[in-house]
Parts: structure tokens; sequence; C-alpha cells
């Protein structure tokens, strides 16, 4: 199906975030955690570490209970309904002006990254006893997140059969690196070969979910795990817990608009 020029429009911002490096937030704020990440290297006990990184792949692995699982399509439709688009299954959006997703889509940014950050900031008054609570809440604002992003543009993605991509958007808004990019992108194209033909999506590499995304959960863990234990840091620790947060909401939140709008463009060029 030919595409219109604003969609055109949009393949282009795509294709330069895919070839892109870290955005500027993300780099301004590595530059700001460098401090902290030094101090977490030299001082923080590897045990502690590993329990920071176990509580990363604990979560990341509930991904295949639908249990997880939790965003309410109603609220979509409901956002959808107020800019005009009058649907009564989410799968229809995917038919309509992508200009009015993008807006739909944007619209769950600013409250989810502001309850991450109110979030990352409590448990960071409670140093390394409120690590471990703090991940598994932070991982589920964001699955959250991705779900109402990826609905806004038709695709329900509230089953575990759609975990490896959510699980590469988890790697992209942790990395930024265009590896992780080149690799969601992929997990997109066989999404949207399944989509397009009516067929089921059973993630880019065959084998158990184990199989598909073994490498993931330690890519994640090593990007997120160190900087969440530097909430132990006296007092700094409420700060840093919020701006961790943040930063990781704020990247998930560009990781999924960016991946859902390739989805979106992808499976309309392949009817």
């Amino acid at each position: 199906m030919r595409l219109t020029e604003y969609e055109r429009s949009v393949q282009k911002e795509i294709d330069t975030w895919q070839h892109g490096d870290v955005s500027l937030f993300a780099q301004a704020f590595n530059w700001a955690m460098a401090p902290m990440d030094w101090v977490v290297n030299r001082v923080v006990p590897e045990e502690v570490v590993d329990q920071a990184d176990k509580a990363i792949s604990q979560f990341l692995s509930l991904l295949n209970d639908a249990s997880t699982w939790t965003y309410e399509p109603k609220e979509v439709l409901r956002a959808a309904g107020q800019r005009g688009i009058d649907v009564s299954d989410i799968t229809e959006l995917r038919d309509e002006d992508l200009k009015i997703l993008d807006d739909i889509a944007r619209s769950y940014v600013s409250e989810n990254a502001i309850l991450a950050a109110i979030e990352g900031g409590g448990t960071g008054l409670g140093g390394a006893v409120l690590i471990a609570a703090d991940i598994p809440l932070l991982f589920g604002i964001n699955l959250r997140l991705i779900q109402q992003i990826g609905a806004a543009y038709g695709f329900d993605v509230s089953t575990p059969a759609y975990s490896p991509l959510v699980l590469s958007i988890f790697n992209v808004a942790a990395s930024g690196s265009r590896e992780s990019k080149n690799q969601a992108l992929r997990e997109i194209t066989v999404a949207a070969a399944a989509l397009a033909h009516s067929s089921e999506y059973r993630g880019r590499v065959a084998g158990t979910f184990r199989d598909q995304n073994r490498h993931l959960p330690r890519e994640i863990a090593k990007n997120i795990g160190g900087r969440k234990i530097a909430q132990m840091i006296p007092i700094a620790g409420a700060a840093i817990g919020a701006g961790i947060n943040y930063w990781f909401t704020t990247e998930t939140a560009e990781s999924a608009f960016m991946l859902f709008r390739a989805l979106y463009i992808e499976r309309k060029e392949r009817f």
C-alpha cells in the first residue's frame, strides 16, 4: 500500500534514529552519572551488583507470564475517540492516520516518566534495602508504557507472545547502541510480516522463550544494574533514583515510539 507524505517523512526519522548515536539527553545523563559509575565499580561489593542483576533478570523472565501484562485498552480507545477516531477495537487503529496516532503515543510519555521518577526518588531514600523493590516497579511502569504506545498504533502487544519485541525495546532503551536498534528493527520486520499475512508472530529466533531472548536480559542488566546500585550513595540516593528512572523511561518511550511507527509503516507497505 502506498505511503503518504507524512509516513515517508517518518521513515526518514526512523532511519536517522537507527543510524544515529545515543540521544543528547542520554549523552548528558551518561556524563552526569560518570562519577557515580566510578564509585560503584570500585566500592560496591560484587554480591550487591549480583543482586541487582538478578532482580532485573527475574522481572524480565516474567514477561513469559500473562499476569505481568497490565495495560488498559479502553484508555487508548478513549484517547482515540477524543481525537475523532471512532473504533471499537485496538487493531482498527493500525489503519488510521499516523499523524494522529503519533499524538496519542506521545501523550503517554510524560505521565509515565514522572511516575517512574517519583517512584525512583522514593525508593532511593531507602538505599540498598529498597533497590530490590525499585527495579520491578520501574520495569513494570515501562512495560505498561510500551503496551500503551504499541496500542496507540493498533498493535495489542498485551500477550507474552510479544515478549521478544518488548525485550528488544528494553534493550534499545538501556544501551542506545546502533547494534541494539538494528536487532530491534529486524524483530519489527518479522512482526510486520506476520501481521500483514494474518499469521502468528513468534519472534525472530526459533525455539523457546529462553532461546529467543537469552542475550538481552544480560545486556539490560549490565546497563541498568550498576546505576541502580548508585542509589545506595547517602543523601544523593533519592536524586539518583529519580534521575535514573526518568532517563530509562524516556529512553523506553523514544525506542517504543520509533519501533512501533516502523511496525505500522512496514505492515502497511506489505499489504
